[in-house]
């Protein structure tokens, strides 16, 4: 698979200036943290989809598995510089309550914030520990867990790798169907979920089609729903993730 690099803000269509009627200009540090996380959540969310469309045995948590393949995609889709950047700026995406002042919920299906956090932190860095120390110095991951990653790392590609291989065997394909939505913040999203739909389906092919929907939700979320096969990227995520940038 021929790795690729990211968006640029200047190539994406409909935008000169990234803008919205409420929001004003994005900066470029802005666009790049928004979209960073939504790949790395749409990512995620397609985990579920691969655990639901191709029979994936799941030995404990759902979420934790769904996790550590966003990370071994984003390894293996992008050059490594931008896969670095995605990688640095999702990890701050996990931490919804930067100043903790929030109660841990720790019955959640979703660990606690800091946990997965380092555990994100810990795979992206296992995977190339010789090029990604500084990463992992930026981000605060202990020498303690440092040192345990590339083995970390070395389980999981071995964990996922034969579900990979079987969908890239069978690719490119279709089975990605991209459905694009409309309104605040509904552009960006398309195209930024729309370049990886199109990736994905250039490199891999489920065994049941599945849609992926950009639309408003009434909440900053992001779903992959089994009864319907859809991936939801609601736009409210991106408001979210706004404020969350603002606070770092």
């Amino acid at each position: 698979m021929a790795k690729r690099r990211l968006l640029a803000v200047a190539s994406l269509s409909g935008f000169g200036v990234l803008s919205t009627p409420a929001l004003g200009e994005l900066s470029d540090r802005q666009f790049d943290f928004v979209q960073a996380n939504m790949i790395g959540i749409f990512y995620h969310e397609l985990g579920h989809a691969v655990i639901d469309t191709e029979d994936v045995p799941i030995f404990g948590q759902e979420e934790d598995a769904a996790g550590v393949l966003s990370v071994l995609l984003i390894d293996e889709t992008f050059v490594d510089a931008d896969a670095q950047d995605i990688a640095f700026d999702a990890a701050f995406g996990y931490l919804n309550d930067p100043a903790g002042l929030e109660e841990v919920i720790y019955w959640d299906t979703h660990g606690p914030d800091e946990q997965r956090f380092y555990n994100h932190v810990c795979l992206f860095y296992g995977a190339a520990p010789d090029t990604r120390r500084d990463l992992a110095n930026a981000l605060g991951l202990p020498e303690e867990r440092a040192a345990s990653c590339p083995e970390e790392f070395d389980q999981a590609a071995g964990s996922w790798g034969a579900i990979l291989d079987e969908m890239s065997n069978r690719g490119p394909g279709a089975t990605l169907r991209f459905m694009p939505g409309s309104g605040r913040h509904a552009d960006l999203l398309n195209d930024v979920i729309g370049e990886e739909v199109k990736s994905f389906n250039a490199n891999f092919a489920l065994s049941h089609p599945v849609a992926v929907r950009i639309a408003s939700c009434g909440e900053a979320n992001a779903f992959y729903d089994p009864g319907g096969r859809a991936i939801t990227m609601c736009t409210e995520f991106v408001d979210h993730l706004l404020e969350l940038e603002g606070k770092l």
